[in-house]
């Protein structure tokens, strides 16, 4: 899938609705869509060859979410197939900001159901102060 940001690729990860996504209404819980987002954001790095776990290992450094803004159009329900999109907006030395949305598939194409924008941040796994991306992993990135 070609991506429109920043020349980027676009990565998709699909998810199904589950019982536990859903809230007293039937619909998905709001804050959900923050796990759904995690989710492709982590697959997604995956798909560049970055595990976040041997990356900490062998770093010592992992990345935070500094900021998350949402916007929410309308609402999943239970067993809705959904592709959860994850877009590279801009990386810089200690952060990159990234643009995710979540699609409801529907036969007559997909429905922007929310999309956001996540900062995340290189700190140190220790101390948890921001620290500089590694070379390698922001040439993995872009």
């Amino acid at each position: 899938m070609s991506g429109r940001h920043s020349g980027s690729e676009t990565f998709g990860w699909p998810v199904r609705v589950y019982w536990e996504d859903t809230d007293a209404g039937g619909i998905v819980f709001y804050a959900n869509y923050l796990k759904f987002f995690e989710r492709s954001r982590t697959e997604w790095l995956r798909a560049r060859g970055i595990n976040q776990q041997a990356l900490r290992e062998a770093t010592g450094g992992m990345f935070v979410v500094g900021d998350a803004r949402l916007r929410y159009l309308r609402s999943a329900r239970l067993d809705d197939e959904l592709l959860v999109t994850t877009s590279l907006l801009e990386a810089g030395r200690a952060s990159m900001t990234i643009h995710q949305q979540a699609l409801l598939t529907t036969p007559a194409g997909p429905v922007l159901l929310c999309e956001g924008t996540i900062r995340a941040g290189w700190v140190n796994a220790g101390s948890l102060k921001p620290a500089r991306i590694p070379q390698n992993i922001l040439d993995s990135l872009t």
